[in-house]
């Protein structure tokens, strides 16, 4: 390793020249196992490394992170996965998975759409099971703090030697004070480093005060993940991952509506009516991705009557019905709810609903708080107030 790494070009290929180094003339704390990273992939890794640090340390279980754009796209812990999820994630011809493999399925299939092309990062050292699982998604690179010999190999192998691969030193520590520049002028603030914990979740100020112990462990992600995703954000999480994040809206209420429309395509692909579908052979992922996606929204109706199904599908499926999917969208139950900043009005809790969340996470603060937390009691939604804002630029 050194202290200096030259990349290709900056966000942008007029942007040049452009490197990464140590100021301090310390070594750089990656080292390049394959492939050239670029400015953004780099920016995707190092915000990727800290929330699946953070997430591990969190929980005790290993956590992955499929990055995009410099937010998450998900985030996920290593619970096993029911048999629906194995599917509806195109993991399962794998046979049993890994728990780190479980944490990259569930974080690369939350939003598949959102995650194709992403970076992605992992808090533990990459076994076969996962290398084979990245080895046929569409992804720029990866980074983890080590990786098994023949995992190694299998990631190599990938886009015809190019991957991008890297090793992450999980000992190191950054400087407390960390800096920027915008337009010549140059910032500097303190890094970070809230330690974010259950204790954060003790100040309950609705009438319902009981968060079991699981959820807490979903709001803790939530909120782990907001720490890293751009500001406003909202993230909804259910059993271990992440199902809906919405990043970087001026709004917070379009945060909470488009991470809530992401958390009801999640569920949407779990229905019978997605379940059922037959898709012609030899199919591309992505364009399996992209049928479900239409198929499910309101469109769809008219890409049958246009007959544009007939190369996607062995079977013409049946319209998938505005009251079926209420029906089945109601079915989704136990959701939890982080934001970054306070909801201004309850219009938020109202939205968060409609996507099954009983479980809300938020720093408190808004001259409105007594119209939130009226909202919250109106459906028995038990919230706590953290006390602490996380927003990142």
């Amino acid at each position: 390793m050194s202290n200096e790494m030259q990349l290709k070009y900056g966000c942008n290929p007029n942007q040049k020249p452009s490197r990464v180094y140590m100021a301090d003339g310390s070594e750089l704390p990656i080292e390049v196992l394959c492939g050239k990273p670029g400015y953004i992939n780099l920016l995707d890794a190092f915000n990727g490394w800290q929330l699946v640090k953070e997430l591990k340390a969190a929980t005790g279980m290993c956590a992955a992170t499929s990055f995009k754009h410099v937010s998450p796209a998900g985030a996920a812990i290593g619970r096993p996965l029911s048999d629906d999820l194995k599917k509806i994630y195109w993991v399962d011809d794998l046979g049993e998975l890994s728990p780190l493999a479980s944490a990259y399925a569930r974080a690369r299939g939350a939003d598949r759409m959102s995650s194709y092309g992403d970076f992605i990062a992992l808090s533990d050292k990459v076994d076969v099971c996962t290398a084979k699982m990245i080895q046929r998604e569409v992804s720029d690179g990866v980074i983890a703090p080590d990786y098994d010999p023949e995992a190694l190999e299998i990631l190599k192998s990938k886009r015809k030697g190019t991957y991008c691969i890297l090793k992450m030193d999980e000992n190191y520590k950054p400087a407390p004070i960390e800096t920027k520049q915008v337009y010549g002028v140059s910032f500097e603030q303190g890094r970070n480093e809230l330690d974010i914990n259950r204790e954060l979740l003790a100040n309950i100020v609705t009438e319902n005060k009981n968060i079991p112990d699981d959820k807490k462990d979903d709001l803790l992600i939530s909120l782990i993940t907001l720490k890293y995703t751009q500001s406003n954000s909202v993230c909804y999480v259910k059993d271990g991952q992440a199902i809906g994040i919405g990043a970087g809206q001026q709004s917070r209420i379009h945060c909470t509506r488009l991470a809530g429309q992401k958390a009801d395509n999640w569920w949407l692909r779990q229905s019978p009516q997605v379940m059922g579908l037959q898709f012609v052979d030899d199919i591309r992922r992505a364009d399996r991705d992209n049928a479900i996606d239409v198929y499910i929204g309101d469109e769809y109706e008219d890409v049958l009557r246009e007959g544009e199904w007939q190369h996607i599908f062995k079977v013409k499926p049946a319209v998938f019905t505005r009251e079926e999917k209420k029906a089945w969208l109601a079915k989704n139950t136990g959701v939890c709810l982080g934001s970054d900043a306070f909801f201004p009005f309850g219009d938020n809790i109202e939205r968060a609903k409609k996507s099954g969340v009983e479980y809300i996470a938020e720093p408190g603060g808004s001259i409105r708080d007594d119209n939130v937390i009226e909202t919250c009691n109106k459906y028995n939604i038990a919230m706590a107030f953290t006390g602490i804002r996380l927003f990142h630029h």
